[in-house]
């Protein structure tokens, strides 16, 4: 199987740079499936209905999300509506999956799981860690790719070596920096710290310059602003064998 996944998408220019270069991403990878984090989708905060269906129609097959998956309302009516899952390890009783199952068009299938670290993270998770041998219990396909959203790198890389041999691929988003990490572990795990993001190239993180600046010069606080202007995409390319094992595993 072949799998294209774009890191967190940042805002309008997160969502353009996508539509931009998905056709010719999926011309040279010819990939069975795209996975994309947009949590950051709609605004730089969570992804709004009109985001997520062109997203939907430039080709993408499957949504992560992270932190701030409950900051658009609708997100909750998009769980019923499109290939859209939050973190796996947020209270069972919590709106939508935390993993899914999609089906390719040439049948094969990829179990996509999302889960969010607890390190630096003010979010009421439980364990990723056993949130993912529940989650392992449950998938019906040994294609199995993992997005992590997480702040710390040692969490990130001890999880990836805990899922290692049991998951194509654990897939690091949330910091917005892609790391030059990308390996296939001794077990066949697919690996990347962070994939980084999909956005204003001149940015912090997605974010204003200027806004992002104030945030470290002055005490007093200005509102979000996602960042306009020349884009940027950083994305993995993976492929793995019949068994679920990476055989591939690229930066982009």
């Amino acid at each position: 199987m072949k799998i294209l996944f774009f890191g967190d998408i940042v805002g309008r220019v997160g969502r353009n740079a996508v539509m931009a270069s998905i056709s010719e991403l999926r011309r040279q990878f010819a990939p069975d499936v795209c996975v994309a984090n947009c949590e950051n989708a709609s605004g730089g905060f969570g992804i709004s209905r009109d985001g997520a269906e062109t997203l939907l129609r430039a080709g993408i097959d499957v949504f992560t999300t992270g932190n701030h998956v409950w900051s658009k309302k609708e997100i909750i009516e998009l769980f019923d509506e499109i290939p859209i899952i939050r973190p796996y390890n947020l209270p069972a009783g919590d709106p939508g999956a935390g993993m899914l199952t999609y089906s390719t068009p040439n049948g094969q299938k990829l179990c996509v799981i999302n889960l969010m670290g607890r390190l630096y993270m003010d979010f009421p998770t439980s364990n990723a860690f056993f949130a993912l041998d529940e989650a392992i219990q449950k998938a019906d396909t040994p294609h199995i790719l993992v997005d992590f959203h997480a702040e710390a790198t040692s969490e990130k890389k001890a999880l990836g070596y805990y899922a290692d041999g049991r998951v194509s691929a654990v897939l690091g988003t949330h910091t917005h920096v892609q790391t030059a990490d990308a390996c296939i572990l001794e077990g066949g795990t697919a690996y990347i710290t962070d994939v980084g993001m999909c956005g204003a190239s001149h940015s912090v993180l997605g974010a204003a310059v200027p806004v992002a600046v104030a945030r470290f010069t002055s005490s007093v606080r200005r509102p979000y602003e996602a960042a306009e202007g020349k884009w940027e995409v950083h994305a993995v390319f993976i492929e793995t064998d019949e068994n679920g094992r990476a055989v591939q595993m690229m930066r982009l």
